[in-house]
């Protein structure tokens, strides 16, 4: 959606080239590689500052080798359970989970994705153990989900929130410090017994290294042109999504706080990537 709008602010094409797999490692690297003229750029998820704490020996810097441009929308998360599983609200999930350590699972999109720390933050909060079941998308995750496969996920609202509606899975809560438009009647995790519990995925945009600063201050501000369109603002609404746009030195911040703040939290929890 971004990329249509970005054609009609930049006057050209803006063309998106998805190249999938090992957690968004072969996307970046091909950035990293990238001469930095503005021709290309990433658009990846919070992963891009995950995955560098758990795959020790990466092609490239995941902060080093890259100019942040703008975080382009944050994304809650929600935490779902499968309707048969006999749970109302997360007292009683967390209930359950120490009288059956072990006995529960939990899906997750990826390994090392928001999601994925999520279940494992929940964990480290919460000292229950619910085992960890990874995927290759969050489809295949949420198909085994309504199937009573698994039992539990946090999950991207954009993903689950049809799913809720049409009563294949149970909501018990969002993960974001404040309730949502989406699900007002939703508590967050941190309200629901968990304080202190909070955690977004989120989307942004980087140039390659050296990307000159006039080139990033224009890309940036043509995403939050588009961003601030009638259409954009429907859209991201629709999906539960807040739109950010923010400014190369703000998101080169973030960034970093974002890094250091889950390899924290990948070293507390002894979360590896096999």
């Amino acid at each position: 959606m971004v990329a249509a709008g970005l054609q009609a602010q930049l006057g050209q094409p803006a063309v998106v080239e998805n190249r999938a797999g090992a957690s968004g490692v072969i996307g970046s690297g091909e950035v990293a590689r990238a001469a930095p003229d503005g021709g290309m750029f990433l658009v990846n998820a919070s992963a891009h500052v995950i995955i560098p704490h758990l795959q020790p020996n990466m092609p490239f810097d995941a902060v080093a080798d890259f100019t942040p441009v703008t975080e382009l929308v944050k994304v809650p998360l929600i935490l779902v359970v499968n309707p048969q599983l006999p749970v109302n609200s997360v007292a009683e999930l967390i209930a359950l989970a120490r009288a059956q350590p072990g006995r529960l699972s939990y899906a997750s999109s990826s390994i090392g994705g928001a999601p994925h720390l999520a279940g494992e933050m929940f964990k480290l909060m919460t000292g229950t153990n619910i085992a960890h079941v990874p995927y290759r998308g969050s489809g295949p995750a949420l198909t085994d989900m309504v199937g009573g496969h698994v039992q539990v996920m946090f999950d991207s609202l954009a993903s689950s929130a049809q799913h809720v509606r049409e009563g294949r899975l149970k909501a018990l809560a969002v993960s974001t410090a404040e309730r949502i438009e989406a699900f007002p009647n939703l508590p967050t995790i941190a309200e629901a017994g968990v304080p202190g519990y909070e955690i977004t995925t989120w989307y942004g945009m980087w140039g390659p290294r050296n990307l000159p600063e006039a080139i990033a201050t224009r890309m940036q501000q043509a995403v939050a042109a588009v961003n601030a369109t009638e259409e954009a603002k429907a859209r991201f609404t629709a999906l539960g999504a807040q739109p950010v746009a923010s400014p190369p030195a703000d998101f080169a911040r973030f960034v970093r706080s974002e890094y250091e703040r889950w390899g924290r939290l990948v070293r507390d929890a002894n979360i590896t990537a096999g």
